[in-house]
């Protein structure tokens, strides 16, 4: 039993410790808003420039350049429809975000319980020991305390590393989302038009408006060909 328990306990440290090294590379800042897409953001200023922002964004895969794809491609909608579309997929993307959080919340939870299941164990050997040999057998005493403190100390190294780094990797997930959210709502809000059209001088001559009327001449010409 005390094996059984102590593998579980290897086990789970091993899963929890996977999880932090693997989330600690997928929410590096670089890789969830790279600064190469930051930068192209600002200084998106002009319908112009918003193929270079798809260019950079299509270079760098990334939960930010994803977000904006999608809002460049809902520019034509209305603020509210794009703003919807947008909260919908960026709420996908934190789910993504927070993949494999959910096992250290686990580890978390069952290490101190496997622990305290050792500690237990460990309590009743010492007492049936103690019951079948009385209080002179020394070295069952200290092998079964040995058991309950070797399963609880186990199940707190364990859940300890596994509970700062859930609680760090959360706030971070958290932090982030209200950062891509400022950035999208200000791409969104920068109201650059879809097209950009020449404006028309005040006092140039308009072909239909200033064309000079036909003679008389043109005029008979024409009906005669008629």
């Amino acid at each position: 039993m005390e094996t059984i328990i102590i593998g579980v306990l290897l086990s789970a440290s091993v899963v929890g410790l996977t999880f932090i090294i693997e989330r600690g590379l997928a929410l590096r800042a670089a890789k969830v808003m790279p600064p190469a897409v930051q930068g192209a953001l600002e200084t998106c200023r002009t319908a112009e420039d918003l193929p270079m922002l798809r260019r950079i964004c299509q270079q760098h895969p990334s939960p930010l350049g994803r977000l904006l794809l999608l809002a460049d491609k809902n520019r034509s909608w209305t603020k509210a429809d794009n703003a919807n579309a947008l909260e919908t997929s960026a709420r996908r993307e934190i789910s993504r975000l927070e993949r494999g959080l959910v096992v250290l919340e686990i580890v978390v939870g069952i290490a101190p319980l496997l622990g305290l299941v050792g500690t237990i164990y460990g309590l009743i050997e010492l007492f049936a020991s103690m019951g079948l040999a009385g209080l002179g057998d020394n070295g069952m005493m200290a092998s079964g305390i040995a058991v309950a403190l070797r399963s609880t100390l186990l199940g707190l190294i364990t859940a300890i590393p596994s509970l700062v780094a859930w609680s760090y990797y959360t706030k971070k997930v958290e932090s982030m989302a209200v950062e891509m959210a400022a950035l999208c709502t200000s791409f969104i809000i920068a109201k650059i038009p879809p097209t950009r059209l020449t404006p028309l001088r005040i006092g140039a001559p308009d072909p239909l408006c200033d064309s000079p009327p036909p003679s008389a001449g043109s005029l008979r010409r024409s009906l005669s060909c008629r």
